[in-house]
């Protein structure tokens, strides 16, 4: 997850553009917010910090990875507990027409927000459902500050997708599934413990120890459920966890070593390839601190 990224604390509540506006900042020190509603829609993402949020009548403590879908006239406020440690999230706002012109092109877009017209507000994410809803984010965040062909419609693909995999949880949350974990595919296993372990040694030794099966099965499986092999999925994940790390203000050097990479020529080999740019390049291009905030 991304830390260390600061912002200027703004006390706007009114949208400055037709479809949507979208933030990512941090406040080491902040006061009080009243209770207000927006005619818009907005995807809360938290990072981190001391609070509790309530919505409506309701107050949700918060983790790092939980969300809410607040719809338009629905009263909420950030509730603090102390200014200990910084306050960070995204947020997403969306206009009544746009949140409309996405339902139109995939209707099953509406299905957290119709959930949250029920009271439920809040969810909580694990950390791989966190991951990829913080990348979908990111991925807006930089898609917007482009100046490139199809931008419009690329921001528009990117926007339901990021609802679409939101609503996934939403729809998960709602109904839990019966199977036992102990249950679950070996694919699927794979995938949660690479998710939650991406930091530390993944070899195919590694995994047949840990799930009790050869490292020729692991080897198998991987390939046949994803097209590539285990190292170069591993690769792509570290290589894209590398890249959020960046664009949160992580030093470069500490971001290699945490992901792998025996020395910076190695790091910025891997980078380029990926992102066709070198990773200071990439920061001083996409770095949020060159993005609005708001309050």
């Amino acid at each position: 997850m991304a830390k260390h990224y600061s912002s200027h604390f703004e006390p706007r509540q009114e949208m400055h553009t037709p479809d949507f506006e979208i933030f990512y900042y941090e406040d080491k020190t902040y006061a009080e917010v009243e209770m207000h509603q927006h005619n818009y829609y907005e995807v809360y993402f938290f990072l981190e910090g001391n609070l509790s949020y309530q919505i409506g009548e309701k107050k949700y403590p918060l983790k790092s990875g939980d969300f809410c879908l607040i719809p338009p006239g629905i009263f909420h406020r950030p509730i603090f507990h102390g200014n200990d440690i910084p306050y960070r999230r995204i947020v997403l706002w969306l206009s009544p027409g746009y949140y409309q012109k996405l339902v139109a092109l995939a209707p099953d877009t509406d299905y957290g927000f119709q959930c949250s017209r029920d009271d439920s507000y809040h969810f909580s994410c694990d950390f791989s459902q966190s991951q990829i809803v913080f990348d979908k984010l990111l991925g807006i965040l930089e898609e917007q500050s482009r100046d490139a062909c199809f931008r419009d419609s690329m921001l528009t693909c990117q926007m339901s997708a990021l609802l679409l995999s939101i609503n996934r949880i939403v729809y998960e949350t709602k109904h839990p599934s019966k199977k036992m974990p102990e249950e679950a595919p070996l694919f699927s296993k794979l995938c949660d413990y690479i998710n939650l372990h991406l930091d530390e040694d993944l070899s195919l030794d590694t995994l047949a120890k840990e799930f009790f099966v050869s490292k020729y099965h692991i080897s198998h499986v991987f390939k046949e459920n994803m097209g590539i092999s285990l190292h170069k999925y591993l690769s792509k994940k570290r290589i894209y966890a590398c890249k959020n790390m960046l664009l949160a203000g992580q030093p470069i050097q500490e971001i290699a070593e945490t992901y792998g990479f025996d020395d910076y020529s190695s790091f910025f080999r891997a980078f380029k390839k990926e992102f066709g740019m070198g990773p200071k390049e990439y920061r001083e291009a996409f770095s949020p601190a060159s993005f609005p905030k708001i309050s």
